[in-house]
């Protein structure tokens, strides 16, 4: 029986996962049994699928200083559906142009939102020009109209939490949900999906198979860190997959001398 690992490789970090079949590897044991995943248990699994998979995502293509940041119109403003994709290609496009002329180029990954009264604003992530004015002047500029608010990555709450927010859907009980429902089924899926620039590399696993005695010696004496890199005792998640009935254990590495102020870099002033 073959066992397998797979890893993601970032900047800073190195994210691992063993896959393989029987209680943990021990001898004799044999997969455990199936079962069948109800429509509640795989709507969330899907949806951790999901955050996992922007969350690989961003750590790819972005670092902590980029910005995240939301495209407003001014208080009352209703634009159609339509008006805002139009208002949104035209901030793209500029963007792009305008980070061509410094040799860099604009990245990014956004989804439109529906607010509690009905007003459309678009979440957005992009890279920080650097060495250049601010990014978020730029943006300011650009969009033209309306407010755009931002933050660092990091100031966001880091990776994790922005691909939480990013692939979150609208409480069924809340009011945006309500506005939601209002709008033609065809517009809707406007606002349950994000959608990101074409020139994103997206994240790829490295895999190696394994003979049993080795799975099992992993397993007896502990995931153990490249060299450089320590690894974070809570990332470390062991268990068997209740549908697949394949044991799996879960871990993320951290580089050691990751230079501890690059989250505070800034393009030559504060955005």
């Amino acid at each position: 029986m073959a066992y397998w690992k797979d890893v993601f490789e970032f900047t800073d970090s190195n994210e691992y996962e063993y896959k393989f079949a029987g209680n943990y590897g021990a001898k004799g044991e044999k997969r455990a049994k199936r079962k069948k995943p109800t429509p509640e248990q795989i709507r969330k699994q899907n949806q951790i699928n999901r955050e996992k998979y922007v969350r690989r995502l961003i750590k790819k293509n972005f670092r902590p200083y980029d910005i995240w940041a939301c495209l407003k119109y001014p208080k009352g403003i209703r634009k159609k559906l339509e008006e805002v994709k139009k208002d949104f290609r035209d901030f793209i496009r500029t963007m792009q142009r305008r980070y061509r002329k410094v040799g860099e180029v604009f990245k990014y990954i956004y989804r439109m939102e529906i607010g509690e009264k009905g007003g459309i604003h678009i979440h957005i992530l992009v890279n920080r020009l650097r060495g250049q004015v601010n990014t978020d002047v730029i943006m300011q500029e650009v969009w033209g109209h309306g407010v755009v608010d931002y933050k660092s990555i990091y100031a966001e709450g880091g990776y994790e939490k922005l691909a939480e927010y990013i692939v979150k859907k609208p409480e069924e009980d809340g009011d945006a949900y309500k506005q939601l429902s209002l709008l033609p089924e065809e517009e809707q899926g406007k606002y349950l999906s994000y959608n990101c620039s074409r020139n994103l590399i997206r994240p790829k696993a490295k895999r190696k198979e394994y003979r049993h005695w080795n799975m099992r010696k992993i397993l007896k004496d502990g995931p153990k860190p490249r060299k450089g890199y320590y690894i974070d005792k809570n990332s470390i998640v062991s268990g068997v997959n209740a549908f697949t009935g394949m044991s799996y254990l879960h871990y993320t590495e951290y580089r050691i001398d990751t230079k501890k102020d690059s989250w505070q870099q800034d393009d030559g002033g504060g955005g």
